[in-house]
């Protein structure tokens, strides 16, 4: 096990190697076979694959960059414990209601 940087790059060469090569590698032999079908839903995978990729990277540039727990612009943290909100540019050491450590919190999502 590396640290956090050496696992994202890890885990986007992974990625990479499985929507560039293999499940590519499955569609051409799948259509080759005549399993159009098949070969389309490995087709499809790839493109899940692509993505799990280009996220592992762009999480990777926010640990390089130190930018995990630090917005250029005001953002809205959320305590992953308690719940607990703070505007700012940088999520708090520790959370002041549960007490748990900074790295609780991530930047808040309104995904609903």
């Amino acid at each position: 096990m590396g640290d956090t940087a050496q696992n994202l790059l890890h885990a986007a060469e992974g990625e990479n190697y499985e929507w560039t090569d293999m499940y590519a590698t499955f569609a051409k032999e799948a259509e080759e076979e005549g399993f159009t079908e098949l070969a389309y839903r490995f087709r499809a995978v790839a493109e899940i694959e692509k993505s799990h990729e280009e996220r592992y990277r762009k999480l990777l540039k926010n640990v390089e960059m130190q930018a995990v727990f630090e917005k250029a612009e005001e953002t809205m943290w959320e305590c992953r414990n308690c719940g607990h909100l703070v505007m700012g540019k940088k999520a708090p050491q520790v959370c002041p209601v549960c007490l748990h450590a900074g790295a609780y919190f991530e930047v808040r999502s309104e995904n609903y």
